[in-house]
Protein backbone atom coordinates (compact mmCIF):
# COMPACT_ATOMS: atom_id res chain seq x y z
CA UNK A 1 0.00 0.00 0.00
CA UNK A 2 1.33 3.42 -0.91
CA UNK A 3 2.42 5.57 2.00
CA UNK A 4 0.16 8.37 0.77
CA UNK A 5 -2.87 6.12 1.50
CA UNK A 6 -2.00 5.88 5.20
CA UNK A 7 -2.93 7.57 8.44
CA UNK A 8 -0.65 7.91 11.43
CA UNK A 9 -2.78 6.65 14.35
CA UNK A 10 -2.24 6.77 18.09
CA UNK A 11 -4.58 5.18 20.63
CA UNK A 12 -3.55 6.54 24.01
CA UNK A 13 -4.81 5.86 27.54
CA UNK A 14 -3.85 7.97 30.55
CA UNK A 15 -1.22 5.45 31.61
CA UNK A 16 0.15 4.16 28.30
CA UNK A 17 0.18 4.22 24.53
CA UNK A 18 -2.15 1.34 23.67
CA UNK A 19 -1.32 1.27 19.94
CA UNK A 20 0.57 3.45 17.51
CA UNK A 21 1.19 2.90 13.82
CA UNK A 22 0.09 3.28 10.23
CA UNK A 23 -3.52 2.51 9.34
CA UNK A 24 -5.93 2.92 6.46
CA UNK A 25 -9.07 3.59 8.51
CA UNK A 26 -10.31 4.40 12.02
CA UNK A 27 -13.90 4.14 13.24
CA UNK A 28 -15.00 5.61 16.58
CA UNK A 29 -18.25 6.55 18.30
CA UNK A 30 -18.60 10.22 19.20
CA UNK A 31 -21.34 12.20 20.88
CA UNK A 32 -22.56 13.01 17.35
CA UNK A 33 -22.54 9.38 16.17
CA UNK A 34 -20.03 7.08 14.51
CA UNK A 35 -17.19 8.67 12.58
CA UNK A 36 -15.06 6.88 10.00
CA UNK A 37 -11.70 8.41 9.15
CA UNK A 38 -9.83 7.80 5.92
CA UNK A 39 -6.86 9.61 4.40
CA UNK A 40 -7.41 13.36 3.81
CA UNK A 41 -10.34 13.54 6.23
CA UNK A 42 -11.37 17.04 7.24
CA UNK A 43 -9.96 18.18 10.60
CA UNK A 44 -12.11 17.02 13.51
CA UNK A 45 -12.00 17.34 17.27
CA UNK A 46 -14.84 15.45 18.93
CA UNK A 47 -15.84 13.89 22.23
CA UNK A 48 -15.93 10.10 22.39
CA UNK A 49 -18.56 8.16 24.27
CA UNK A 50 -17.79 4.86 25.99
CA UNK A 51 -17.64 2.47 23.08
CA UNK A 52 -15.61 0.62 20.51
CA UNK A 53 -12.79 1.98 18.35
CA UNK A 54 -11.76 0.02 15.27
CA UNK A 55 -8.41 0.49 13.55
CA UNK A 56 -7.45 -1.08 10.22
CA UNK A 57 -3.64 -1.26 10.35
CA UNK A 58 -1.65 -1.27 7.13
CA UNK A 59 0.02 -4.50 8.28
CA UNK A 60 -1.96 -7.04 10.26
CA UNK A 61 -5.49 -7.72 11.34
CA UNK A 62 -8.09 -5.15 12.33
CA UNK A 63 -7.70 -3.93 15.90
CA UNK A 64 -10.69 -3.45 18.17
CA UNK A 65 -10.47 -1.53 21.43
CA UNK A 66 -12.84 -0.36 24.14
CA UNK A 67 -12.55 3.24 25.33
CA UNK A 68 -14.22 4.95 28.27
CA UNK A 69 -14.93 8.16 26.42
CA UNK A 70 -12.30 10.78 25.67
CA UNK A 71 -11.44 12.65 22.49
CA UNK A 72 -10.65 11.98 18.85
CA UNK A 73 -8.52 14.43 16.94
CA UNK A 74 -8.01 14.28 13.18
CA UNK A 75 -5.68 16.65 11.33
CA UNK A 76 -3.17 16.33 8.50
CA UNK A 77 -3.64 12.53 8.20
CA UNK A 78 -2.92 12.03 11.91
CA UNK A 79 -5.56 10.49 14.16
CA UNK A 80 -5.25 10.64 17.94
CA UNK A 81 -7.70 8.75 20.12
CA UNK A 82 -7.25 9.84 23.73
CA UNK A 83 -9.11 8.17 26.60
CA UNK A 84 -8.74 7.81 30.34
CA UNK A 85 -8.97 4.02 29.87
CA UNK A 86 -8.45 2.13 26.62
CA UNK A 87 -7.93 -1.59 26.20
CA UNK A 88 -7.45 -3.81 23.15
CA UNK A 89 -10.02 -6.57 22.71
CA UNK A 90 -7.56 -9.40 23.41
CA UNK A 91 -6.74 -7.82 26.80
CA UNK A 92 -10.38 -7.78 27.95
CA UNK A 93 -11.59 -10.22 30.59
CA UNK A 94 -15.16 -10.69 29.33
CA UNK A 95 -16.38 -12.49 32.44
CA UNK A 96 -15.09 -9.68 34.66
CA UNK A 97 -16.81 -7.13 32.39
CA UNK A 98 -20.10 -9.07 32.61
CA UNK A 99 -19.87 -9.12 36.42
CA UNK A 100 -19.19 -5.36 36.43
CA UNK A 101 -22.19 -4.81 34.14
CA UNK A 102 -24.49 -6.82 36.40
CA UNK A 103 -23.19 -5.00 39.45
CA UNK A 104 -23.76 -1.60 37.84
CA UNK A 105 -27.27 -2.55 36.75
CA UNK A 106 -28.08 -3.77 40.27
CA UNK A 107 -26.87 -0.49 41.79
CA UNK A 108 -29.78 1.44 40.28
CA UNK A 109 -30.16 4.35 37.93
CA UNK A 110 -27.74 6.90 39.38
CA UNK A 111 -25.20 8.54 37.08
CA UNK A 112 -22.21 6.60 38.42
CA UNK A 113 -23.92 3.23 37.91
CA UNK A 114 -24.99 4.22 34.40
CA UNK A 115 -21.43 5.24 33.52
CA UNK A 116 -20.03 1.97 34.90
CA UNK A 117 -22.61 0.02 32.90
CA UNK A 118 -21.72 1.85 29.67
CA UNK A 119 -18.02 1.15 30.20
CA UNK A 120 -18.62 -2.55 30.87
CA UNK A 121 -20.90 -2.80 27.82
CA UNK A 122 -18.19 -1.19 25.67
CA UNK A 123 -15.62 -3.77 26.79
CA UNK A 124 -18.03 -6.63 26.11
CA UNK A 125 -18.89 -5.27 22.63
CA UNK A 126 -15.20 -4.83 21.79
CA UNK A 127 -14.38 -8.39 22.78
CA UNK A 128 -17.37 -9.78 20.85
CA UNK A 129 -16.66 -7.66 17.77
CA UNK A 130 -13.09 -8.92 17.61
CA UNK A 131 -14.02 -12.59 17.84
Amino acid sequence: MAENDQLQVELVAADRTVWSGQATMVIARTTEGDVGVLRNHAPVLSLLVPGVVEISPVDGDRLVAAVDGGFISVAANRVSVLSEHAVLSHEIDVEKARVELESAQADGDDDEAATRAKRAEARIRAAEKAS
